[in-house]
């Protein structure tokens, strides 16, 4: 079987199936696991399906019907969220009252952020907390209910929290980016965090690859352009031209 044959049946069977280990692929394939790995880098890498941790899942299952956890999202998109971070860490000025959202390329984010005066971060995610923290950033983390898929706190305690706060700038992910749907969420509790985070924030960025370009998830906590969006990858040719949407 051609290499192009190849990668074409494996895009089918995980668009067949919703998801498929790298053993699954190479039994049924007749090629050993390294070359499967190869192949699930490649096709991630064109956006044509989402790589995780011992397989593949498609680009519909990972972004929209349930949220991976932060280590099964943490392996997509490498380089387009290293770019994309690099980017929105440079727009942190000093003095500044900082909101990070939880979420995989937000995690990433704080690995770029520089160390500037008199700045102060907040976040949802216990666990940017922490990575927070051990950089010597001064870190404040909401209160609430831990949700145990993407680490995030959630619930009443969260949006009162939220409620005395007004921020300079913040960052969110978004599992669905659409100009008529909006930015969306799986989450009923998590778009609430999101909605009222950005309602008290000045310069609002989304900082997400171009995957999620065009998905569109159960909840919605924001219009397209309540956000500036700082994307890389192979972006749709209708969001190319649009104002609100950097490509780096």
């Amino acid at each position: 079987m051609l290499a192009e044959d190849r990668l074409n049946a494996i895009v089918s069977m995980v668009q067949q199936a919703g998801s498929v280990t790298v053993l699954e692929l190479a039994e049924a394939l007749g090629v050993t696991a390294s070359t499967i790995r190869r192949d699930l880098q490649t096709l991630d890498r064109a956006h044509r399906i989402a790589k995780v941790h011992g397989g593949a899942t498609s680009l519909e299952r990972a972004h929209t019907t349930r949220d991976l956890t932060i280590s099964e999202r943490s392996d997509l998109h490498n380089d387009d969220k290293e770019r994309i971070c690099a980017r929105a860490a440079a727009l942190v000025e000093p003095d500044s009252f900082v909101y990070i959202d939880s979420g995989s390329t937000t995690l990433k984010l704080i690995e770029h952020l520089p160390h500037l005066d008199g700045v102060t971060y907040v976040t949802d995610s216990v666990l940017h907390a922490q990575h927070l923290a051990l950089r010597g950033m001064r870190t404040v983390v909401l209160g609430g209910e831990l949700k145990p898929e993407t680490e995030a706190l959630v619930g009443p305690d969260a949006l009162a929290t939220l409620d005395r706060y007004n921020f300079n700038c913040g960052f969110w992910g978004s599992n669905g980016i659409a100009a008529e749907q909006g930015l969306t969420t799986p989450d009923i509790e998590e778009a609430q965090v999101k909605r009222i985070s950005m309602r008290h924030t000045a310069k609002r960025f989304v900082i997400s690859d171009a995957s999620k370009f065009g998905m569109v998830a159960p909840v919605k906590f924001a219009d397209f352009r309540d956000a500036t969006i700082i994307t890389a990858g192979e972006v749709p040719a209708k969001y190319q031209s649009m104002d609100n949407v950097i490509t780096v």
